[in-house]
């Protein structure tokens, strides 16, 4: 029987300070809850941590992106179940206590509920089945069974887009079951920090096109990749060069830095590139 003394919540920040407190005040204090702060913002975490019982901060001084730092979470977990959500997925205790209902006597490594956005929905139980089993699920709120998973979790590779595809792809490959339950929870959506700069936008391109590439070529090989992506490339490129011509800067900016992210992957290269804030 899964209860709130088996689960950890897990949740990776980078300057969320406007919004973790809402994200953190319905899980139930019972819960064991740890958060990975990648800005080295020590004063207002330290503070949240003496006022939230049963969490514990972690401070990094590097940006170490979502994959790593949840790997980071996990490691210094000590409970039967994790459950990743993102600070500005907002999740209540009414259907915390639905997903363990559910899930209580499924054989599952990944159990995820719907996810409502704004302007999206990412649903695909299309019936009012309990759970379906699927292929994937988005890493805004997923539910793993540590004891599935053999020690290995994300690809720390990975410094934005694609981690979790690529944990339930190799979720899959080890014949164990990833599941969607009929609970919905809501996702603001690029709300996870308070500095939505053109800055932000810049890496969220340039790290979208390194992921790409990169996933495609741990499963597809180099070469194929290479023919897939390099239409895309070409693409990239005279895009760069019309906006220039046009002078507009915002786009001509984006498409350079679309093109720089998956060039860097193509040549092997680390997701190395930072937003300057």
């Amino acid at each position: 029987m899964i209860n709130y003394l088996d689960l950890t919540f897990i949740i990776v920040t980078f300057k969320s300070e406007h919004i973790i407190s809402d994200c953190l005040k319905d899980i139930p204090e019972e819960c064991k809850k740890i958060i990975i702060e990648n800005s080295g913002n020590n004063q207002f975490y330290k503070t949240l941590e003496s006022k939230i019982p049963n969490l514990k901060v972690f401070i990094m001084n590097d940006n170490n992106g979502f994959g790593k730092a949840n790997n980071f979470g996990i490691l210094n977990s000590n409970t039967e179940y994790l459950f990743l959500i993102n600070p500005d997925t907002k999740i209540y205790k009414s259907e915390i206590d639905e997903i363990i209902r559910i899930v209580q006597n499924v054989d599952f490594a990944i159990a995820a509920p719907q996810i409502l956005e704004k302007f999206k929905v990412y649903k695909q139980n299309k019936g009012n089945e309990d759970y379906i089993f699927v292929n994937e699920v988005r890493g805004m709120a997923m539910l793993l069974n540590k004891k599935k998973f053999l020690g290995s979790f994300f690809d720390e590779n990975f410094f934005l887009y694609l981690e979790e595809i690529d944990l339930c792809k190799r979720v899959r490959n080890m014949d164990e079951n990833i599941i969607e339950v009929n609970v919905a929870v809501s996702h603001l959506g690029n709300q996870s920090h308070s500095n939505n700069s053109f800055e932000i936008e810049m890496s969220r391109n340039w790290h979208w096109m390194w992921s790409k590439f990169y996933f495609s070529k741990k499963y597809k090989g180099f070469i194929l990749s290479i023919i897939i992506f390099f239409p895309t490339l070409i693409k990239l490129l005279l895009k760069s060069v019309f906006y220039f011509t046009l002078r507009n800067n915002a786009k001509f900016t984006i498409s350079k830095m679309r093109f720089k992210g998956l060039l860097t992957s193509i040549i092997g290269k680390s997701s190395h590139y930072r937003p300057k804030i």
